[in-house]
C-alpha cells in the first residue's frame, strides 16, 4: 500500500500478506493479543499441536475474517517488522451469546459498522522507528476507502504504552468490561476497553486530518 524512503536510507513497506506468510502473522498475534490468542489457540490445539501451528492454519484460510487477506505486513529493507490485521466489524445474529466467560467480555466490545483492528504488532528490534504509526495510518485510510466511518479496537487498560499510543492518534474510549482472569492473559486486573476512533471524509483532508496520511 505504501513505500517510505526513511533517513537512514532503509525502506518501510508496507504491504498486503500472502499466504505463506500465515505462520508469521500468527507469531505477531501472539505478541499483539497480550494472551487472549493463546488462550484461544490453546483451546484449539490438537496432540503435538504449538500455538504457532494453530494460529498459522487459523490465518492460512480465505474468505474468513481471521485470515492473511485482512492482514497488512511492515517490511524493513525486506524483512517483516510488524503487521496490522484488520476488518469491517459486522453485527452479531440476534441472540447469540458467547458461552466462554473468559471470551464473553470481548464480545461486548463490539462496534457493529466499524473497521476493527484485531491486531496490532512490531517485532521488539523495530520499535519506536515509526513502524506502528505508519501501519496505523494505513489502517485509517483503509477504512476511508471503505466508507467506513470509525476504526475500533479493544486495549487492557492496563497496557499503559498501548493505551498512551492510541489516545495520541486521537483513539476514545467508549465501553469497558472487567476482564476474566486466566493465566495465559498478560492482565489479569482491570478492564478491556473498546476504543474507537472517526474517520474524516474526504471534505477535512486525510484520515488524521493533518494532511496526507502494539506500538
Amino acid at each position: 500500500m505504501s513505500c517510505v524512503k526513511r533517513p537512514d536510507g532503509t525502506a518501510l513497506d508496507i504491504r498486503w500478506a500472502r499466504r505463506e506468510e500465515a505462520g508469521e502473522i500468527a507469531r505477531l498475534f501472539l505478541i499483539s493479543s497480550d494472551g487472549l490468542a493463546a488462550y484461544i489457540w490453546g483451546r484449539m490445539a490438537g496432540p503435538g499441536q504449538s500455538l504457532e501451528d494453530v494460529g498459522a492454519a487459523r490465518y492460512a484460510r480465505t474468505g474468513v475474517d481471521f485470515s492473511y487477506e485482512n492482514c497488512l505486513l511492515a517490511t524493513l529493507d525486506g524483512r517483516i517488522a510488524g503487521m496490522v490485521h484488520a476488518f469491517p466489524m459486522s453485527a452479531r445474529p440476534a441472540g447469540e451469546v458467547e458461552e466462554d466467560p473468559v471470551l464473553r467480555p470481548y464480545a461486548k466490545l463490539e462496534d457493529p459498522g466499524s473497521l476493527y483492528i484485531s491486531g496490532l504488532a512490531v517485532y521488539a528490534r523495530y520499535r519506536s522507528q515509526g513502524v506502528g504509526s505508519a501501519l496505523m495510518d494505513c489502517a485509517e485510510a483503509l477504512a476511508l476507502a471503505r466508507a467506513l466511518p470509525r476504526v475500533s479496537l479493544i486495549c487492557f487498560e492496563r497496557n499503559e504504552g498501548a493505551l498512551s499510543f492510541y489516545r495520541r492518534r486521537g483513539f476514545r474510549e467508549i465501553a469497558r468490561r472487567a476482564v476474566v482472569p486466566h493465566p495465559t492473559l498478560h492482565y489479569a486486573q482491570g478492564d478491556a476497553l473498546l476504543l474507537v476512533r472517526d474517520i474524516c471524509g474526504p471534505a477535512n483532508g486525510s484520515p488524521n486530518g493533518k494532511g496526507k496520511e502494539k506500538t
